[in-house]
């Protein structure tokens, strides 16, 4: 996705910068658990900067491949990380210690269903997102990312 000396941005959102620093500073040996929910980091590429921006996100494993989703708070609008993988589904994912490059794609609707089942497990809160989001005609994405 890019050469190592290429910068990273990092979200900006006050919270999710400091976790996303924590996750970093440390290697990944802190930030991957937090608040109880397992969170990778996602790199995309801007999708109009062409810079590499980093989100934290909470995820739940699908064999060999990791799920997210792009609940964005259940706001009207998709999350930018979303926006730039459409644009561009090769990203850089890091679990705890291990960086690998992955492959984004929408889960297909026969997969979404049970994934997002999984996902409400994960972290209930989802629900009262999906509420906010559909009342604003959103559907939330599902997003599987694999490995390249």
């Amino acid at each position: 996705m890019s050469d190592a000396s290429e910068e990273i941005f990092d979200s900006p959102v006050g919270w999710v910068n400091r976790h996303i620093r924590s996750y970093v500073d440390s290697g990944g040996r802190k930030g991957h658990r937090h608040y109880g929910w397992p969170t990778l980091l996602l790199t995309t590429r801007g999708r109009r900067s062409g810079k590499l921006r980093r989100s934290a996100l909470i995820y739940d494993r699908d064999g060999d491949s990791y799920v997210v989703v792009g609940s964005n708070g259940g706001k009207p609008e998709q999350p930018a990380w979303y926006l730039n993988l459409s644009a561009d589904p090769r990203v850089t994912v890091q679990v705890g210690t291990e960086i690998f490059a992955a492959q984004a794609r929408d889960a297909t609707a026969e997969e979404r269903a049970g994934m997002w089942e999984r996902m409400l497990v994960v972290n209930p809160g989802y629900a009262d997102y999906e509420k906010r989001a559909g009342k604003a005609g959103r559907q939330i994405p599902v997003v599987v990312l694999e490995r390249a």
